[in-house]
């Protein structure tokens, strides 16, 4: 591809070369391959379901570890509330519908009801007498545009999720009182937010007046951060004839590239800043109040205890094939801790291998990355589900997959895809470290072939856009997985403005 002075200047700025935007133009012509999965993962057969009476042991084993362990708890929060609004901006448009109706029947139950009503005060607006007269238009204006409280355009953290009797509660809140629970090293609890560069002030403000009274009620201290996602993690995008799409912003010359945050895969790079032990990551509208905050707890501590165990198990294999003379014992050892725990396949062909190449290749698969991914039954939420899956190298082990990933046009395939009973509800547990304590280099794990090309436009041309592999599918591909069953009582996501209004959300009756 032969690019100007100009837009090789632009390329440079951006933080990336010129062979990197060659790959990704490459991938818009010949597209991403799909991955190639060989079943579901269910009970017994990938995933793992812990016994009731198993809980309080891995708790306890949790506790112990926390105090030697750093532990911080990654949550993205970039994503705007807009499609959270979807319907009611429909509404705005007069296509009104019965999740409208009934945002409005019961107004009173959302918690940025007492919002609303001074907002509207503020500008001389009475908002039940509007919601008497069903004026719904001034009182949409009023949620969704900076008329009012603007919610349309804030980021979910922001906004009021729960009512409380001392006072209603936005994510970011929930997610300080959640981590104070599990994400908590001898009182010292680390949070760290990805942000949009927009709002970053926005959550800075909220935590600096709110982060003292959280402290001294729940006896902790918190150490707050923030990154925002990189530029050099954003993505060229092209016309449909696959030629570098161009902004209009140059008078007779042709305009400058057009590059687009990649998704939340990207945040792969924000997560390789991060030095911990162990990382808890979940989403920002994944929160609940506190009188069912418990079962979340008890699973993170769960998951991050299994973690433990397993990388007690990696480090010991690690130690018994280190030496240059390894028995054929210590291999057998190394093949019944992919197969049982780390659920790893070695590839076809791996009997007929010399020692010396066998030893490479569990060296290999024992140094890297741990996660334990939390997997919930399915009862039709769209998310990444649990397969085993074929490797570059040939291996065979655990994927959160996406659906685009898969060929669904291929019956075999699909009929695969059909069969899986769980999904992953951004629940992980991360090991980030070696067994000397060295930080791995996240990046060098990801699965470069996976990714999405997705239909945009700008300025009412088309274009293809693309996003890199998931945070926690492709990004994470090359990862030691390991999936628990977690309770569905512990995803309670808020992609609708009517999910608040589901009991999980609202206050317990008295």
């Amino acid at each position: 591809m032969q690019f100007t002075e100009y837009d090789q200047d632009q390329i440079l700025a951006q933080g990336v070369s010129l062979d990197q935007i060659d790959q990704q133009i490459n991938h818009f012509v010949q597209g991403f391959p799909y991955l190639n999965v060989i079943k579901a993962a269910t009970i017994g057969d990938g995933i793992v379901r812990v016994n009731e009476d198993q809980i309080p042991t891995y708790i306890h084993r949790f506790d112990e570890a926390a105090h030697q362990r750093e532990l911080v708890k990654f949550v993205p929060a970039s994503g705007a509330a807009t499609r959270m609004f979807k319907s009611l901006f429909a509404a705005l448009d007069s296509k009104s519908d019965k999740s409208v109706d009934e945002v409005f029947a019961r107004l009173q139950d959302f918690a940025f009801y007492e919002d609303l009503k001074a907002a509207m005060a503020a500008k001389g607006q009475d908002l039940e007498k509007a919601v008497a007269e069903n004026d719904r238009k001034t009182v949409l204006k009023f949620i969704l545009t900076d008329e009012g409280l603007d919610y349309g355009s804030l980021p979910k953290g922001l906004l009021k999720f729960h009512r409380y009797a001392d006072g209603p509660r936005t994510p970011v809140e929930e997610h300080l009182i959640e981590g104070a629970a599990y994400a908590n090293s001898d009182g010292l609890v680390k949070i760290h937010f990805t942000v949009s560069p927009e709002h970053r002030s926005r959550f800075e403000k909220l935590i600096d007046e709110q982060k003292a009274d959280y402290e001294a009620w729940l006896g902790v201290t918190f150490d707050i951060s923030f990154s925002e996602q990189k530029k050099s993690t954003d993505t060229i995008s092209v016309n449909p004839d696959n030629s570098p799409f161009r902004n209009a912003d140059r008078d007779g010359q042709p305009g400058s590239l057009l590059f687009r945050p990649a998704g939340h895969g990207a945040l792969i790079e924000n997560l390789n800043d991060i030095d911990a032990d162990i990382v808890f990551i979940k989403n920002i509208d994944n929160v609940v109040p506190d009188e069912i905050k418990e079962p979340t707890i008890t699973y993170k501590k769960v998951l991050a205890a299994v973690l433990l165990d397993a990388q007690q198990q990696i480090a010991r294999l690690q130690g018994l094939l280190e030496g240059s003379e390894v028995s054929d014992g210590y291999l057998a050892e190394a093949d019944e801790l992919f197969r049982r725990t780390l659920y790893t396949l070695p590839p076809e062909g791996f009997d007929k291998l010399s020692k010396a190449e066998k030893l490479d290749y569990y060296r290999r698969k024992l140094d890297r990355p741990v996660r334990v991914c939390g997997m919930v039954k399915n009862v039709g939420e769209p998310g990444g589900g649990p397969f085993w899956a074929k490797n570059q190298d040939g291996s065979v082990s655990l994927q959160v997959v996406e659906s685009a990933q898969i060929d669904l046009t291929n019956a075999g395939q699909k009929a695969i895809f059909d069969e899986a009973t769980h999904f992953n509800p951004v629940d992980l547990v991360c090991g980030l470290k070696d067994n000397h304590g060295k930080k791995y280099d996240l990046p060098a794990y990801r699965d470069p072939q996976t990714g999405f090309i997705t239909a945009k436009s700008k300025d009412g041309k088309d274009l293809k856009a693309q996003e890199l592999p998931g945070l926690w599918n492709g990004a994470m591909a090359d990862w030691n997985t390991i999936f628990v069953e977690v309770p569905l009582i512990t995803f309670n996501p808020v992609k609708t403005v009517n999910d608040l209004l589901r009991k999980e959300h609202q206050p317990m009756e008295e």
